[in-house]
């Protein structure tokens, strides 16, 4: 196959690029199957932070709110919004769209005078241009030392750990103290388990509102200001990362409290694992000890782009110029690499921590598609 746009990825970022792709008249590909990590690497009964604000379509005509006027509902029928609920609506928005994946996973992707993507079902596809809209999957964080500490096929990060039908009379060590740590909680202790316990290095959040709206306009202005935030100093851009963490990290969607209140639920605050032996006694660094039967890490994401596989299988890493783990990218998130534009978590760090968030798909899939028809 030959085309002149690969997009590698049919997540909400690969989506929203190529319905912006086709309203451009872009010749253009996607592979993957559509929410493949919303499907299989997020729990059923998870709800979402964002609003129905939190759309995919750049054009702004079909959005959540249209999706919810189908079906006579409006936004409060709906908020908090859940896992269900969003991939019904990601559904909808690709039927509108029109947009046709192709079923196919990249084992490697290749460069030289084009692009060659070769997939694991054994296709051959030729671009000029690619775009990467990769999952948070393979970006899974597990710090070193805590592994260590760990025997080896006794724990599970998050991103794998979604399945809680063999959750009952169980007992569990969730370690992180943020939203997935509780919701993974609420979720084991509504599945039936004995005990949980979380244990962070910080204070417990509270259950509080987050405040996303100055996130909206920030990011929607990134379209006429691409450059925005890499112009930032680093004390302004230290800022901006802390709003964001602030929101996001030190505060508990207040919807999960009545769900964890429930004696079967011990935090440990100020806590880190100090040891963990093969039968999972536990011992923290304030002393307590306990046994559970499975240790969860709600340790969240850390970009290294290497770790995508089908950059490392191909030739691609070596002409990649990289920065702390993430790619380099220019205004229009195009990397040192002509024709390869880079976007979702990885665009993180050129264009701010919002692209770790669904808010960002409209704005990333405008800018991409400006420099391709440009």
């Amino acid at each position: 196959m030959k085309t002149d746009l690969l997009i590698i990825g049919a997540g909400p970022f690969g989506l929203a690029l190529a319905a912006q792709a086709q309203h451009e008249q872009i010749e253009h590909l996607i592979v993957g199957k559509p929410m493949q990590f919303w499907r299989a690497n997020m729990p059923k009964g998870m709800f979402l932070r964002s609003a129905c604000d939190w759309h995919l379509d750049p054009q702004n005509v079909h959005t959540i709110e249209a999706y919810l006027q189908t079906r006579n509902k409006t936004p409060a029928d709906v908020e908090p919004l859940s896992l269900d609920f969003y991939l019904s609506y990601a559904e909808w928005f690709q039927q509108q769209k029109h947009i046709q994946t192709l079923p196919l996973y990249v084992q490697r992707l290749d460069h030289d005078s084009h692009f060659v993507a070769t997939t694991f079902e054994g296709e051959i596809i030729e671009a000029q241009r690619v775009v990467l809209a990769p999952g948070f999957r393979h970006f899974a964080h597990i710090p070193e030392n805590l592994k260590m500490k760990l025997p080896a096929g006794r724990y599970q990060h998050t991103a794998e750990f979604v399945d809680f039908s063999e959750a009952r009379d169980k007992r569990y060590l969730i370690i992180g103290g943020r939203q997935s740590a509780f919701e993974w909680a609420a979720l084991l202790l509504e599945a039936g388990a004995a005990m949980v316990h979380l244990s962070h290095r910080h204070a417990s959040p509270a259950f509080a509102v987050a405040d996303w709206s100055w996130v909206n306009p920030m990011v929607d202005n990134m379209v006429d200001d691409p450059n925005w935030f890499r112009s930032l100093s680093q004390t302004e851009k230290d800022d901006v990362n802390h709003r964001l963490w602030a929101e996001g990290r030190l505060k508990i969607e207040p919807w999960l409290e009545a769900r964890l209140n429930d004696e079967r639920v011990k935090l440990w605050p100020h806590t880190e694992l100090e040891s963990c032996d093969e039968n999972l006694k536990v011992t923290l660094t304030n002393g307590a000890t306990f046994n559970v039967d499975q240790i969860v890490l709600a340790t969240g994401y850390k970009v290294n782009i290497a770790c995508l596989p089908y950059l490392a299988a191909g030739n691609l890493l070596a002409q990649l110029e990289t920065r702390n783990g993430f790619p380099v990218l220019d205004d229009h998130f195009e990397t040192s690499v002509p024709g390869l534009f880079i976007t979702s978590m990885p665009a993180a760090q050129d264009f701010g921590p919002f692209f770790g968030f669904t808010i960002s798909v409209r704005t990333s899939a405008r800018l991409i598609c400006d420099r391709l028809v440009g």
